[in-house]
């Protein structure tokens, strides 16, 4: 499912406009953006959290060459699922 096709979905479930289900979409994604740089979590009771965690340099291959390269660390969003989304998944 694209954005486009999620702003239908929404717009049909919630009986709302379009563009109020985009603003309402993109409102949500801008302020999970704004936390998640902040370094805070954000939990979605029965569908999941997202959170940021850091992951480490390493040493990594370069496919085409085998070549050993460095991978800087850096920062990553991580979605752990809830148990309710889990079990609708079953």
């Amino acid at each position: 499912m694209n954005k486009a096709e999620l702003i239908e979905s929404v717009a049909a479930e919630a009986k709302i406009s379009k563009a109020d289900a985009k603003r309402a979409i993109d409102s949500f994604v801008s302020s999970t953006h704004k936390a998640l740089k902040k370094g805070d979590r954000v939990a979605l009771v029965g569908f999941g959290t997202f959170s940021v965690t850091q992951r480490k340099a390493r040493k990594g291959r370069n496919p085409q060459t085998g070549k050993e390269i460095k991978i800087a660390a850096k920062k990553v969003v991580k979605f752990k699922a809830g148990a309710e989304l889990a079990k609708k998944l079953k």
